[in-house]
């Protein structure tokens, strides 16, 4: 049976979330040697009377347990709207529970709109560290700005998360991740190193995401802001497709492969518990933040077709213009056509993880696409761009990752063909710490491609948005150096959107 349980104090109501548990189960005090909120505290998915707070107890990161006993842990909570926690405005206590790795989740109501709030959680004898959250605005409200931070691709092997101690020092409305938060392959020796094997059981994940989680830069930022997150592929496994993976794993085999990374996901992010993914729950979804922006989060992995042609860089076949063929499955579409037909904010950002714009990848005579991308999926770009045209979807940009590069690519109503008219703007953002292609490949991409406005592959970072009535701006904010934890950024380049005119600018 599922427990719920409820807590309130003043206008606060709260329901934890709770695992699967036998009805005789009862919470047990426990005292641990070692600090149990080693991988820190998270919030995330604000709406405007709500917030998703979370932790994990793991004494023990890199155990197979985590440190912990196999019983389920009694941890209390409170959130304050003032920093040193003299105003509480709701608490309670939720049980963290073995079968979900004894995480945490907290979905706190009541709470006013587009208001600042703290919060921390006791138990196992010791206090979390703070964390900071906001609540998004009225529906509806005249809001005069948002600033959001794009993150992608955060190998742990390749470099440290200087980009994330920026964005923790930064005041973000939310932070967005588009894919790629841990990586399931065997460890390698780069600019650090872990010994972990190749993710495949459930321990496998949990340990892998506790050692990302431990990094303090990444805890920092999830402390910092509410997050709102997808999955790409190496959170399972590269360049799977729905029930497919990259090798031709026994398809039975890999659906259970998959099901232990999306449980260990759910458990290491501040998600809502309606998007458990036990029982198939979707993970897409839709923010509000007043009048002025909507964010679609995507999920471009679940539902997809497998790939045509071939994995990776392919001559376009016959296969690839199946009319069928589907980049987020038919109720997802669905849901996102519908959704865009009803909303008329300032401006639309669709978040998902790969490449949207045509690119033809391959140098010279004859063309290449990366056919893991929107490009392997024609019809169904075609689909969505016809979305924003019929429906006149209102400023959309589209936040991409996965490639490892910035580029700032014009989105043409008929992919491949300059002279149509352009009817969105793609904004991919560089990698968190993972290595880039070489930039001499980029360049010559862009030289193939004029809707590639700018391409960077050079430098690791993320993109800062801020959301104005009239326009979009987007700072592309470089890390000096992805091997120094301490690393300065700078901003390398800066493009804007108007209101109204579909296209990037400098």
């Amino acid at each position: 049976m599922i427990l719920s349980r409820r807590s309130f104090l003043g206008t606060g109501t709260a329901a934890a979330g709770a695992a699967l548990v036998p009805a005789l189960a009862r919470p047990q005090t426990v005292r641990l040697s070692a600090d149990p909120f080693s991988l820190g505290v998270a919030s995330g998915y604000p709406d405007e009377t709500s917030l998703v707070l979370w932790t994990r107890l793991v004494p023990e990161p890199f155990a197979p347990d985590g440190g912990m006993p196999a019983v389920p842990v009694a941890v209390d909570w409170e959130l304050a709207a003032d920093e040193r926690f003299a105003a509480v405005v709701a608490r309670g206590s939720a049980i963290a529970e073995p079968e979900l790795a004894h995480s945490v989740r907290v979905e706190v109501g009541g709470l006013a709109p587009d208001r600042r709030y703290w919060y921390r959680f006791r138990g196992a004898g010791a206090e979390s560290p703070v964390g900071r959250s906001r609540t998004a605005p009225a529906a509806g409200a005249d809001v005069a700005g948002a600033r959001f931070g794009v993150a992608s691709c955060q190998h742990y092997e390749s470099g440290h998360y200087a980009a994330f101690r920026a964005m923790a020092d930064e005041d973000l409305d939310l932070i967005i991740h588009v894919g790629d938060y841990i990586y399931e392959n065997a460890g390698v020796s780069r600019v650090r190193a872990h010994s972990l094997p190749d993710a495949v059981t459930l321990a496998d994940y949990r340990q892998r995401y506790a050692l990302y989680k431990s990094d303090p830069s990444l805890k920092a930022a999830h402390a910092a802001a509410p997050w709102i997150v997808t999955w790409d592929d190496h959170e399972v496994d590269n360049d799977y497709a729905a029930a497919f993976s990259e090798d031709d794993q026994d398809v039975d085999a890999f659906l259970a492969r998959r099901a232990a990374a999306y449980q260990a996901y759910f458990e290491h992010q501040p998600m809502p518990m309606r998007m458990r993914p036990a029982g198939g729950a979707p993970i897409y979804t839709r923010q509000a933040f007043g009048g002025l922006v909507d964010v679609y989060v995507l999920d471009g992995r679940r539902y997809r077709s497998r790939q045509a042609c071939s994995y990776g860089l392919a001559e376009p076949c016959a296969e690839l213009e199946t009319p069928g063929r589907t980049m987020l499955g038919a109720a997802q579409e669905a849901w996102l056509t519908d959704s865009l037909a009803a909303r008329r904010p300032r401006f639309t950002l669709i978040a998902q993880q790969t490449v949207f714009a045509a690119m033809d990848q391959r140098p010279g005579p004859g063309i290449g696409y990366w056919t893991d991308g929107w490009s392997g999926y024609p019809a169904a770009r075609a689909r969505l761009i016809d979305c924003f045209t019929d429906r006149r979807v209102p400023n959309p940009v589209i936040l991409s990752g996965d490639l490892h590069a910035w580029l700032v690519n014009d989105v043409h109503g008929t992919p491949g063909d300059i002279d149509s008219a352009v009817v969105a703007t793609e904004l991919v953002t560089t990698s968190i710490s993972s290595g880039g292609p070489p930039q001499a490949r980029v360049d010559g991409w862009r030289a193939e491609n004029p809707n590639v406005r700018f391409a960077n592959s050079e430098r690791r970072g993320y993109t800062r948005l801020t959301v104005t009535r009239d326009r979009l701006d987007a700072e592309l904010v470089a890390v000096d150096d992805v091997a120094d934890p301490a690393s300065d950024t700078s901003v390398l380049g800066a493009w804007h959107v108007l209101d109204g005119r579909p296209g990037a600018l400098p």
